[in-house]
């Protein structure tokens, strides 16, 4: 029997809480998207005691509204003490690939979101057999992009030159009501590219004397790459391709600040299972299934 979409999210989101909500946590990463609505209700029927004393930090309008609304305490980012990082930070994503690599930013909230993810010990992504790839861009269309207005159409333009096919400003979904802004006030590009390589890739190229560099040769970006060479665009706020290092190997260099990466993704199968790709603390990656 097929499993639908909401239940299979829920069903991640209960299995990503119970394995990975801290004990007697102090602040709590709230993203956004539907996803994250199972989130905080699996949260809320842990039916803490001390729940008034947890502080959860949004990664928008949208998530601070989920927060508020489920009677819990919202605290602004800016707000953390000095020093201080998220015990966990529960999020959705566009796709995750086998490295547990994410595109993040099909609902606008990305700049938001890399803040939260990278100020938390642990960044756990909660999603739906959809998001479940091998690599980034094989089933999403595009690399969302957040950017400063008044640079949009140059980005636009080194964009194309970069490889992309097509990157757009994204527009309302109202007509004539323009482009949507982000909380920020920033535009959003849309950029799509050929499915994107991972680091293993380049190094099974190498291993078999190919010359694969992953920096837009034929069209191919690697996933670290093709996010660096996009961040570096004067007026490019944000990127969302979450990549680099998760928050236990960030821990490990000790410079107080979590990762990008995700240190699990669960998600919710189509026949009631939930699979969990995780990561170990050298950085290698399993996929499990969890039945029901």
């Amino acid at each position: 029997m097929s499993t639908d979409i909401e239940t299979a999210k829920r069903n991640a989101a209960t299995l990503a809480v119970k394995d990975h909500f801290p004990p007697s946590p102090s602040y709590i990463g709230i993203g956004s998207g539907s996803t994250i609505v199972h989130v905080v209700n699996a949260i809320k029927s842990l039916n803490l005691p001390n729940i008034s004393q947890i502080a959860f930090v949004p990664t928008g309008y949208q998530s601070r509204r989920l927060i508020t609304d489920a009677g819990l305490r919202d605290i602004k980012f800016d707000s953390l003490p000095a020093g201080v990082l998220i015990d966990v930070a529960f999020d959705g994503a566009d796709e995750v690939d086998e490295e547990l690599n994410c595109i993040k930013g099909g609902g606008a909230c990305l700049y938001q979101e890399k803040l939260v993810a990278t100020q938390a010990r642990k960044f756990v992504c909660v999603a739906d057999y959809r998001k479940l790839q091998g690599r980034l861009l094989s089933q999403w269309p595009s690399v969302p992009i957040e950017v400063e207005p008044l640079a949009a159409y140059r980005v636009l333009s080194v964009l194309r030159t970069l490889g992309s096919t097509g990157p757009a400003i994204r527009e309302g979904s109202i007509a004539k009501a323009g482009p949507i802004k982000t909380d920020q006030d920033n535009f959003i590009i849309d950029a799509p590219f050929p499915t994107l390589l991972l680091h293993s890739d380049i190094a099974k190229a190498k291993a078999e004397g190919k010359v694969v560099e992953g920096r837009g040769q034929g069209g191919l970006w690697e996933v670290v790459n093709l996010a660096l060479a996009i961040k570096a665009l004067e007026g490019v706020l944000s990127v969302g391709i979450f990549s680099g290092i998760n928050g236990m190997q960030a821990a490990g260099i000790g410079d107080g600040t979590g990762g990008q990466k995700p240190v699990a993704a669960y998600f919710g199968m189509e026949d009631g299972s939930v699979a969990v790709r995780g990561a170990d603390e050298q950085g290698q990656v399993r996929l499990r299934d969890n039945k029901n």
